[in-house]
């Protein structure tokens, strides 16, 4: 028995087997090793393990990586992707980068000078966070991601290796942003591309994450609540105003379902006719379309019932309530409501398409509605996952009476005259 190679892993003693490391692995533990919720290691000693990645596609990433230290500073070497990189290759290429490493030769350096491993670069390891991120963020979510990143970051920085840029390469791509006055959108791509790095440092292929070294570097986001009309006089004269909306029908018929529904914007433009039971007056939301990730339900008052049976004509050949006019495969665009706000006069200081959700939760307030039913039907996020199947299935009746009650309510704002406030029926 003799001392290992690499002594700061005591987990690797006594040496046996392989070129006196130990025998860790085998090819049946690695093939038949399980993906998991997180990355794992799976350790063969004198440094080299195998990283297995969550499933993606119907397969686990295994990835073969080296840990090693140069003038006391730990890095780590990609090796390659199993099964193209066998065990037997892979604990070879861990002896050549321990011989470079006697020379003095940094095996990551040399390998950085000979070629670009294409699975390491910021591209494709943004390409692997996002196809992971599908299953748990909201379509719409995962799309502005996407979006913000291979529109600002991949076309400067996608080729280079993710462990190899710089800060200030990554600030002035931020900065790029910045010029342009979408101070919030660089806000956002920077914590995207932080999700990524940290993504990268899980899987073995970066050190650390670089956009820790930006803070205060960005002009700071002031912060707003979004414009909303909570006055019920006023709310009147804006239901008035929805009435008489001259535009697009569809249009038109998504801004009168907006204050019946206060549903978030993109879960109203994207809503597709197979989500909808009119005759049980339900509006079912898929998951995949909310932006906590659960489905939810919206109870129809029978106002917004009577909307979508007139919209049917117009639209219910097609899956979208709301096609875009270029696509009818395509749900309108995000700026369409809040555009038929300006076109009634409305400022964006004083409403938005938002805003009705606002709107909503500050009336059914103050007119004595059980503030956990509101935040139900707002469909806010309830930390206890047990607790929050419960409420969705037992709040349900409660909620369609709110619903019901409240659009009566704006029917009698849009009417004008003496405001009678909602009858508590929850």
């Amino acid at each position: 028995m003799g001392i290992c190679f690499d002594t700061r892993y005591p987990h690797v003693s006594p040496c046996r087997g392989y070129q006196g490391y130990p025998v860790k692995l085998t090819d049946t533990k690695i093939r038949t090793a399980k993906p998991r919720e997180r990355p794992y290691k799976l350790f063969d000693g004198g440094g080299l393990y195998l990283l297995v990645a969550p499933q993606k596609d119907g397969a686990a990433g295994r990835y073969w990586r080296l840990k090693y230290r140069v003038r006391g500073k730990e890095k780590v070497l990609a090796i390659g992707v199993y099964p193209e990189i066998g065990l037997r290759e892979a604990r070879e290429a861990r002896d050549d980068a321990k011989k470079l490493l006697v020379r003095g030769t940094d095996p990551g350096e040399k390998k950085r000078a000979g070629k670009i491993v294409q699975s390491d670069t910021f591209r494709l390891v943004a390409e692997e966070w996002l196809g992971l991120q599908a299953r748990k963020l909201a379509t719409v979510t995962l799309e502005k991601g996407r979006w913000m990143l291979e529109t600002f970051i991949v076309p400067r920085l996608g080729d280079k290796l993710i462990n190899d840029i710089k800060a200030p390469e990554l600030l002035a791509a931020l900065r790029a942003i910045e010029s342009k006055g979408h101070h919030e959108t660089a806000t956002r791509t920077k914590q995207r591309v932080g999700q990524v790095m940290r993504y990268a440092i899980a899987t073995g292929r970066a050190e650390r994450d670089i956009t820790a070294d930006l803070r205060g570097a960005l002009a700071p986001v002031a912060t707003k609540n979004r414009a909303a009309i909570t006055d019920p006089a006023q709310v009147g004269e804006l239901l008035r105003a929805l009435d008489g909306y001259q535009g697009e029908p569809a249009t038109a018929a998504a801004l009168k379902l907006a204050p019946l529904t206060f549903v978030r914007p993109g879960e109203l433009r994207g809503a597709e006719w197979r989500e909808f039971d009119l005759d049980a007056a339900e509006w079912r939301i898929p998951g995949e379309r909310m932006k906590m990730g659960d489905a939810h339900i919206v109870p129809l008052a029978t106002q917004a019932v009577a909307i979508l049976r007139e919209l049917h004509p117009l639209t219910g050949s097609g899956k979208l309530l709301f096609p875009s006019l270029r696509s009818r495969d395509r749900p309108m665009s995000e700026n369409t409501l809040n555009a038929a706000l300006r076109r009634l006069g409305y400022t964006t200081e004083q409403m938005t398409a938002h805003g009705f959700r606002a709107m909503a939760s500050t009336l059914l307030n103050e007119q004595g509605f059980p503030p956990d039913v509101i935040e139900l039907q707002l469909a806010h996020a309830e930390r206890n996952k047990v607790r929050a199947a419960y409420n969705r299935a037992q709040r349900l009746e409660e909620r369609r009476r709110m619903m019901q009650a409240w659009a009566d309510y704006l029917d009698a704002l849009k009417a004008g005259g003496k405001i009678v406030p909602i009858r508590r029926k929850a």
